[in-house]
């Protein structure tokens, strides 16, 4: 069994993959109008699943898991075009929801 890929990990990976091509990243306002393509799919593929809009026949099978995939891609592409660390984000945005907003929320009680 493999070990799970940290965030790092999939920085790496993302970084070696788009590193074998003279183009590398695209423009930081690129990869945002991408961001937003892939949300729009995203969306659409929820609706189609948990909305009231049903899938045409004709449409592919993309799944929700498949969109989740291309935009986590899309905006590790993001970040590594800007050197930015995205365990060191996810950590401070962590800090701020369990500081900031630790009394915000209804707790489950045990």
């Amino acid at each position: 069994m493999s070990k799970p890929k940290t965030m790092k990990d999939l920085q790496e990976e993302v970084d070696a993959y788009i590193g074998q091509f003279k183009e590398g990243y695209f423009s930081p306002l690129a990869l945002l109008a991408r961001m937003t393509e892939e949300l729009g799919e995203l969306a659409r593929e929820v609706n189609h699943f948990h909305g009231e809009k049903p899938k045409k026949e004709s449409e592919e099978a993309n799944t929700i898991e498949e969109e989740m995939g291309d935009m986590l891609f899309v905006l590790i592409c993001f970040a590594n075009s800007l050197n930015i660390d995205l365990q060191e984000s996810h950590d401070r945005v962590m800090t701020k929801f369990n500081t900031r907003d630790k009394n915000r929320w209804t707790r489950i009680e045990e």
